[in-house]
């Protein structure tokens, strides 16, 4: 077990963390800016949530510089991720602050790109995550973070920034799952 697979474990384990923070009814206090009153819980979610997603990269960083890259890292790191994204989507359909067809979207995509990297490492080809998978996922980091917060500090302002962010996240969630499954489109066909 070294560090990188450990960062990513911890990720892993801070999951639970932010959906007790989110859905627990437990209310440890609440404060208000300009019309804007979000709970202690809602704050506490967030930077967790962000703690958590903000080690995504931090764990493949180290595990290529010190070359101690593993199959259970391989495996983890886009389970980590996954679990992170689809929990933190779930407890917001549940807290009612997210459709749940946005929900369903996001989720589809991740377990069709997972099955097309299954076929593929049956047949055995590696696809690795593309520049637009990545950007995807921070994409979806702060399209998430922003529901969780209730868009502050945007809301102050009137800017719709948080409905802004799902809206593309659906679009390039649903853009990179297209371009995943057109770029290996030979591991579908003889497989």
């Amino acid at each position: 077990m070294n560090l990188a697979n450990r960062i990513t474990l911890a990720r892993i384990f801070l999951v639970p963390v932010v959906m007790f923070f989110l859905l627990v009814r437990y209310n440890i206090g609440s404060f208000t800016i300009g019309s804007l009153t979000m709970t202690y819980n809602e704050l506490i979610a967030a930077l967790v949530f962000i703690l958590a997603a903000s080690t995504d990269g931090l764990d493949g960083y180290i595990a290529r510089k010190r070359k101690i890259v593993t199959n259970l890292g391989k495996f983890l790191d886009p389970l980590a991720d996954k679990l992170l994204i689809s929990a933190a989507l779930i407890s917001l359909v549940e807290m009612q602050r997210l459709e749940a067809w946005i929900a369903i979207i996001i989720i589809s995509r991740e377990f069709a790109v997972t099955g097309l990297r299954l076929v593929a490492a049956a047949e055995g080809q590696v696809i690795a995550a593309s520049a637009l998978g990545k950007i995807k996922t921070w994409i979806q980091i702060v399209a998430i973070t922003a529901v969780m917060i209730r868009n502050f500090p945007f809301a102050i302002f009137g800017i719709p920034f948080d409905t802004v962010a799902i809206w593309a996240m659906v679009v390039i969630t649903l853009y990179s799952g297209y371009d995943y499954f057109a770029k290996n489109r030979n591991v579908i066909q003889y497989s």
